[in-house]
């Protein structure tokens, strides 16, 4: 069977500390599917999320030793509701979150804020009104038209 090729299916955050990183995503109510000593793994709409100490992660990669860094990409959760990313912002700052911008309206119509979780790694909670999240919480870009 061919798969697509633009496609994820699991996104791993190299963290400095397990515990300290599982007990962030799960203050945030992220429930773990499989979970060890080591690495802690999410099951999200169509796709893994997992936790894996930098070192543990940087061995894996084949280059032990490595010094991994956080911050040159974004994850994402796009909501339905300005409301949505309030909540979903003041949720983050309570489990322990960085804020980096407050949610606020954008210039391309939207309304979006950041946060950095405990290993620094950057989220962003947005609202597209462009781009409607299906009923699942998926997001499928509209065809141009």
């Amino acid at each position: 069977m061919a798969y697509p090729v633009q496609r994820v299916t699991l996104i791993t955050l190299g963290v400095e500390d397990i515990a300290r990183a599982r007990r962030f995503y799960e203050a945030l109510g992220w429930v773990p599917v499989q979970a060890e000593a080591a690495v802690v793994f999410y099951q999200m709409a169509g796709l893994v999320l997992g936790l894996f100490g930098r070192a543990d992660l940087a061995a894996d990669q084949g280059r032990p030793g490595a010094e991994l860094g956080t911050g040159a990409i974004t994850l994402a959760q796009n909501f339905a509701t300005q409301a949505e990313v309030d909540a979903a912002y003041q949720a983050a700052l309570a489990a322990g979150a960085q804020g980096l911008k407050p949610p606020e309206a954008v210039f391309w119509g939207g309304y979006s804020g950041y946060y950095a979780d405990p290993d620094g790694h950057v989220w962003e909670v947005a609202m597209n009104p462009f781009w409607p999240l299906a009923a699942d919480g998926t997001l499928q870009i509209p065809a141009p038209g």
